[in-house]
C-alpha cells in the first residue's frame, strides 16, 4: 500500500497510511491543487522562492495548513541546499523560513522530538523521505536529490536520530514520497561515477542508454540506503507516484525546465 490521497475542501495531499495508524503525528506531502497560485506556480505553490508573490504563498499555506490539522505558526523550514547537513528543531525554531527569516542554513534534514513542531522540506523532484519513530516518539524529513543521496543523507539522518533520540530502528516507519521515477530520470556519466564511488550495488541503479546517458533510480537508492541502515523493509512505503509524469497533480523541476512552484512535506508530533 502506498501513499493515500487525501482532499479537504480544495486542497489535494498525501498521507502515508501507517504513518496515520500511529496517532502520533499529523503529516501530508502536499500536491499543486487546492491553491491561489497562478501562471507556472498554478496553484498550492509553497515556494517562497519561485517568483510568486509572497502573501499569496503564505495564503497557500493557510489553507494547506488547515487542510492537515496543522498551526502555521508550528512550522520550521530550512533553506535546502543539496548537502548532508542535519538540524535538529526545537520549539524555539517555529516559524522560521515561514512567517520569520530562518538563521537555520544549508541543512536539508531536520529532525525532532518536541511536540507541535512541524518539520517542513521542499520538493519538485527530488526524493522525500518521512521518518517517525513511534518509541522515543520523533520525527524527520529528508530532501533528498542525487546529490544529497549519493551523500547518503537518508542513511546519515537515520544515525542521527539513533545518536540523538536512541531511535530503535527496527520499530522505524519511513515514507517515500512522490519524486521524479527512475524511468524519467536521465544522467550524465559524471554522475553515475559518484554512484559508482558510494554503493557497491550501484549497478541495480542505473540503466544504460548510450551516449553517455544513463537512467538513475534515486528511490530504490534511497530504499536501500534505509534497508542497509537496519530499517524492516516491511516499515518502508512508497508512495510510487512520479512528479515528472503527473503533471496535473505535481511540479517537476526537469519537466517545466526550471520554471515550477514548490511542493512541500510536513510532519509534527501531536
Amino acid at each position: 500500500m502506498g501513499f493515500e490521497l487525501r482532499k479537504k475542501g480544495d486542497v489535494e495531499f498525501l498521507i502515508i497510511p501507517s504513518f496515520e495508524e500511529t496517532g502520533l503525528v499529523r503529516h501530508a506531502f502536499s500536491t499543486r491543487r487546492g491553491g491561489f497560485s497562478v501562471n507556472h506556480c498554478e496553484s498550492l505553490n509553497l515556494g517562497f522562492n519561485k517568483g510568486d508573490d509572497r502573501q499569496i504563498v503564505l495564503k497557500n499555506y493557510e489553507v494547506f495548513c488547515d487542510a492537515v490539522g496543522i498551526k502555521m505558526e508550528n512550522l520550521v523550514a530550512s533553506n535546502q541546499v543539496h548537502e548532508s547537513e542535519i538540524y535538529v528543531a526545537g520549539k524555539e525554531d517555529r516559524g522560521k523560513g515561514i512567517l520569520i527569516k530562518s538563521d537555520i542554513t544549508g541543512k536539508d534534514a531536520l529532525i525532532t522530538r518536541e511536540k507541535e513542531v512541524a518539520l517542513v522540506t521542499y520538493y519538485a523532484d527530488c526524493v522525500p523521505l518521512f521518518l517517525l519513530d513511534p518509541i522515543t516518539p520523533a520525527v524527520g524529513l529528508v530532501h533528498a536529490g542525487w546529490r544529497g543521496t549519493v551523500k547518503k543523507i537518508g542513511m546519515k539522518t537515520v544515525k542521527k536520530m539513533i545518536e540523538v533520540f536512541n531511535t530503535p530502528v527496527g520499530k522505524l516507519l519511513c515514507g517515500i514520497g512522490p519524486c521524479i521515477a527512475g524511468s524519467c530520470y536521465e544522467v550524465d556519466d559524471n554522475v553515475v561515477e559518484k554512484f559508482k564511488d558510494a554503493f557497491e550495488y550501484w549497478k541495480t541503479l542505473v540503466k544504460y542508454k548510450g551516449n553517455g546517458r544513463w537512467l538513475l533510480d534515486l528511490v530504490k537508492a534511497n530504499k536501500m540506503q534505509l534497508e542497509d541502515m537496519g530499517v524492516n523493509p516491511e516499515n518502508i512505503t512508497v508512495s510510487g507516484l512520479c512528479t515528472h509524469c503527473c503533471s496535473d497533480l505535481f511540479y517537476s523541476y526537469r519537466r517545466d525546465k526550471g520554471v515550477t512552484g514548490s511542493l512541500a512535506a510536513v510532519i509534527e508530533l501531536k
